[in-house]
């Protein structure tokens, strides 16, 4: 459960809500019916501007759920929930390179449209493992009708990208088996479990690297920078452990800092530090990770260096130390990662190692 999210502080585009009461075939004069025990205001939901804390969007979901009488309205609001309904994320993901590279979007700016969630990625030789997080308990019917309509649209956004149903996909749900299963096959094309301990989706690593034919470089900058700035408007909390221990890693030389040496800094203990970041959903390792790993694009990207070089400027005293980090991180090897993202971007005609390099700090996830 993600831990640091106000529910009480509005932050969610009611654009989704509005389509929600759409879908229920509702006209102005009968929305009030989906506000019930929110105290907001019929004028106030249909004004674009208008956002909605979390605790009100799960009401209104509650609300659609009794009003639809129909427990997959999941299914059938996912539906509504198409590309261009997400913004500039919706753009930024349909003109990505190929799936990965939108998932690791989604993954980056989800808090920029819908922060009851948060997704994470995990990669391994043959699968990308996508799991989902919420903010809050929620009940059975709630839960499931927020996993339906997120699974509805990453297939959505699959076939988009890949250009074809997503057949070899797999997705474990964590609420039980509901008595309209059958519906799902006309709109999840996996094969799917039911009752498991988290939800977790599961797609092959080449086809989530398959080449998008609608990508658009110039298109997915544009949109990137768009994100960027829609994520900078959140104003993280710089009293964030988190923030102290990237600033102060920025400040030393990459990678000498210690956990004890962090924690002595900061006045407390190692476990004291390591419990402050696992209630921000981090670790020590996770945030130098992240740290090195963009430092590390910087040089491979930015520069003909040699690994053993850059291993070197990283505080690697030994080359096979890094060229193991950097596999972990990215699952390449040094030499593949430059080839294949100096390849792609030489094809596409931009030589501005700065675009490079901050396209591939995108792709980090971090």
């Amino acid at each position: 459960m993600i831990s640091t999210v106000d529910v009480d502080e509005p932050s969610i585009p009611s654009s989704y809500s509005r389509l929600a009461a759409r879908e229920l075939g509702l006209l102005a004069r009968d929305v009030s019916e989906v506000l019930t025990g929110t105290r907001l205001s019929v004028e106030q939901f249909l004004q674009d501007s208008t956002l909605l804390t979390p605790n009100q969007q799960l009401q209104i979901l509650r609300n659609c759920l009794r009003l639809a009488k129909d427990e997959a309205f999941g299914l059938r609001f996912g539906q509504r929930l198409t590309s261009p309904t997400h913004g500039a994320l919706g753009f930024l993901v349909n003109s990505s390179p190929d799936l990965l590279t939108a998932l690791r979007a989604f993954h980056a700016y989800l808090p920029t449209r819908m922060n009851l969630a948060r997704l994470d990625l995990v990669m391994n030789e043959d699968w990308l493992e996508l799991s989902c997080n919420f903010a809050v308990a929620l009940e059975e019917n709630l839960l499931r009708l927020l996993s339906e309509t997120f699974t509805v649209i990453f297939f959505d956004t699959a076939e988009f990208i890949v250009g074809r149903p997503l057949r070899e996909a797999h997705i474990d749900f964590m609420h039980q088996q509901p008595s309209y299963a059958v519906r799902y096959d006309d709109h999840i094309p996996a094969t799917i479990g039911f009752g498991a301990d988290s939800y977790v989706l599961r797609v092959p690593l080449d086809i989530c690297k398959l080449p998008n034919a609608s990508a658009n470089h110039e298109s997915y900058v544009m949109a990137l920078r768009h994100c960027e700035a829609m994520l900078a408007q959140l104003n993280p909390n710089k009293s964030t452990c988190k923030y102290q221990v990237q600033k102060m890693m920025l400040s030393h030389p990459p990678g000498v800092l210690s956990e004890e040496d962090v924690a002595a800094a900061l006045f407390i203990c190692k476990r004291t530090l390591a419990r402050r970041l696992k209630q921000e959903n981090t670790s020590f390792r996770k945030v130098r990770d992240e740290i090195l790993s963009q430092q590390a694009i910087g040089y491979m990207l930015d520069s003909q260096l040699p690994v053993e070089t850059i291993a070197e400027l990283l505080n690697y005293h030994d080359s096979a130390n890094f060229r193991r980090a950097f596999k972990r991180w990215f699952n390449l090897t040094p030499d593949q990662y430059r080839r294949e993202h100096l390849a792609d971007f030489a094809r596409a005609g931009h030589a501005d190692s700065r675009d490079i390099q901050q396209k591939a700090n995108r792709e980090i996830g971090g």
